[in-house]
């Protein structure tokens, strides 16, 4: 096992990373973008604001990076779920069923996966859109627009 102290810097910084997302979920699920506070994370996480700004930057970073961390594998199950079920298909259309079992499967196993966030974070996804901030409404339709022109096809 390398015990380099480069890797365990890199170790630190990843623990640290995680520690900052994770309590960031649960307060901006919790509270909301506009009324959860950079400080507020950082007490609650055990770190300082500078890590947050070393890591992700802003608030706003911050929320994207919570979000992406699982929408981006909930969205690529999508995809590959739509891809087989077009190769099962050899050609012919999909059902409207099929389509919207691709859509929602994925969703449904992130449900029940506690470790990736469960129902909190579709709580999460569901205060999200309602949010008044633009920045998330462009965030979400220009980050995910290539996966939802995939089921538009």
């Amino acid at each position: 096992m390398d015990m380099s102290p480069l890797r365990l810097v890199d170790s630190r910084a990843s623990v640290t990373k995680e520690k900052i997302l994770d309590t960031a979920e649960a307060l901006f699920m919790e509270h909301g973008f506009e009324a959860t506070g950079l400080r507020q994370i950082t007490t609650d996480a055990g770190v300082n604001l500078a890590a947050v700004h070393y890591h992700f930057g802003g608030k706003e970073e911050l929320f994207e990076a919570v979000l992406t961390r699982r929408l981006d594998p909930m969205n690529q199950q999508r995809v590959a779920l739509l891809d087989q079920l077009e190769t099962e298909a050899q050609g012919k259309p999909l059902t409207c069923e099929a389509i919207i079992g691709a859509m929602f499967i994925p969703a449904l196993k992130l449900a029940r996966d506690k470790a990736q966030g469960g129902k909190n974070f579709l709580r999460l996804i569901g205060r999200a859109y309602a949010d008044p901030a633009p920045f998330i409404r462009n965030f979400l339709s220009s980050q995910y627009a290539p996966m939802i022109a995939r089921f538009k096809t």
